[in-house]
């Protein structure tokens, strides 16, 4: 590596935050199309008592100068519905996953902040982050592998829509 990418490697601050809250082939989906994301782990989160049941979600590489977390937070509060009532064995928690105290803060302002416009906000919970199994190979980049999947067509396809729409300045097209 040549001292000119050295430094700017240096000056780039990258964070991950995990999110849960559906399906996450669905969430993978939303988070691959944002500028400044690094990359998306699809799988299973584990956090704390009494949230330390395994629930489906992703984990988030991100550089905030790019895209910050509070938008990130806004785009999955959008493009998930936390309000549905299935949730077996709470695999579909609706959950910002974050990892230490300055996160913790920010996340859970961001999701104050947001929920008088927003309803998934209040079934949201802002947890630590302490345990990530990734999905089976299969699974991963599900759209990215094949979006003319029946799937992807009814149920990633109008996210991404709208993710295009409502966040262009984030969006990749």
């Amino acid at each position: 590596m040549n001292a000119m990418s050295s430094d700017r490697l240096e000056r780039v601050h990258m964070e991950a935050a995990g999110f849960g809250g559906g399906c996450h082939w669905c969430t993978e989906g939303v988070f691959q199309i944002l500028r400044g994301v690094a990359g998306v782990d699809q799988g299973f989160l584990q956090s704390t008592p009494p949230d330390d049941a395994w629930a489906e979600g992703v984990v988030v590489a991100f550089d905030p100068a790019v895209v910050p977390l509070d938008v990130l937070i806004e785009v999955h509060l959008r493009t998930h519905s936390a309000n549905s009532g299935y949730s077996p064995n709470g695999r579909y928690r609706s959950a910002v996953y974050v990892e230490g105290n300055d996160q913790q803060q920010r996340a859970e302002a961001a999701i104050a902040r947001l929920g008088p416009d927003i309803a998934t906000a209040a079934r949201t919970k802002v947890l630590p982050l302490v345990g990530f199994r990734p999905s089976e190979a299969c699974y991963r980049n599900y759209y990215r592998t094949d979006p003319t999947r029946p799937f992807c067509r009814r149920y990633i396809d109008p996210k991404l829509a709208a993710i295009r729409r409502d966040f262009a300045a984030y969006a990749l097209q």
